[in-house]
């Protein structure tokens, strides 16, 4: 019999007012920026399921790799009783670590947690349906506000995966990292997806598609703004920008305008001017180096118990235990 929940701490009032006060606070600043969650609606999700599909975004498949290759070890040195994923979005490549734990005989329950409502409400049902004997309880929600509402029998799995960790700059990173050691017991378990640091090509192509999805998906961030404030950007007038930062070691997406303008946004009580080849950062990705993984996992709590890297070493993912603070 498949059991499904989901539980909403998020309602579409709150989505608005939180974007609300990213617009105003983002689009004000000296150097504008936007946070890379408003991308996702439902078009956006779509757009990002494309990109994950392209032949220049290699992170998806290195790490699916890598969990094919590794549930099974993850299983047995994990024994969890709970598989949390946070962003969940499709939850595809977490069906490799559903099967490796359901194998095991030990997982009762999938918590996964996501912005979308709809989303996650898709993506739950499908899990429930294919995985009848599991408890499927969704949460929607972001993952830097309601991670201490997550619920599930320990130990628990909290799986962070896709290198999202890379879209926080490094002191919000380290604060994430160390509310989700605050919402583990010791002894319960991190997985955690990393791109690494490697050539400028390789990476600016990455985000920068020759079939143009990434730039699509870029400019998606306008189109929500538009659709839930009432601005009149034209995304078009927008170009999109991967470039990647040698010293910082992330690569930016940026949307540049292509000549000087004005945009009204009622929604956030804004008019706000463009340059032109003025900026406005929409993500950075971050690059990773095995010990700095370990070094920040560390400062955070937790300590790393194995690290795997695809056949071409590319992407990272780490396994870490939380440990007494």
């Amino acid at each position: 019999m498949t059991e499904l929940d989901l539980d909403v701490h998020r309602s579409t009032a709150d989505i608005t007012d939180a974007l609300r006060a990213d617009v105003r606070a983002g689009l004000t600043a000296e150097r504008k920026w936007l946070p890379p969650k408003w991308f996702y609606d439902a078009r956006g999700s779509e757009l990002f399921e494309e990109i994950t599909a392209l032949p220049e975004y290699y992170p998806t498949r290195s790490e699916r790799e890598v969990l094919a290759a590794r549930s099974a070890e993850i299983a047995e040195v994990t024994g969890a009783h709970t598989l949390v994923e946070l962003g969940s979005g499709s939850s595809e490549k977490t069906r490799l670590l559903l099967d490796g734990l359901t194998e095991h005989g030990t997982l009762e329950a999938f918590v996964p947690l996501d912005v979308s409502e709809s989303a996650l409400a898709e993506a739950a049902e499908a899990i429930s349906a294919d995985y009848p004997k599991l408890e499927v309880r969704g949460v929607v929600g972001d993952f830097t506000e309601h991670l201490g509402l997550l619920p599930g029998g320990q130990p628990r799995l909290v799986v962070f995966l896709g290198g999202t960790i890379g879209n926080f700059l490094p002191a919000d990173r380290a604060q994430f990292l160390r509310s989700v050691r605050e919402v583990v017991d010791e002894g319960e378990w991190l997985l955690l997806g990393t791109d690494l640091v490697k050539d400028r090509e390789t990476l600016e192509r990455a985000y920068d598609d020759s079939a143009g999805v990434t730039a699509d998906f870029n400019r998606n961030v306008l189109r929500v703004i538009n659709e839930r404030l009432g601005a009149d950007f034209d995304p078009e007038a927008f170009d999109h920008v991967s470039h990647w930062d040698e010293e910082q070691e992330w690569v930016e997406m940026r949307l540049r305008a292509r000549e000087a303008h004005t945009v009204r946004i009622p929604g956030a009580g804004l008019e706000v001017g463009f340059a032109a080849g003025e900026y406005i950062r929409t993500e950075i990705s971050a690059k990773f180096r095995p010990e700095k993984v370990e070094a920040e996992l560390a400062a955070a709590g937790f300590a790393v118990e194995q690290w795997w890297t695809d056949s071409a070493k590319r992407f990272g993912v780490t396994l870490a235990r939380s440990v007494r603070g």
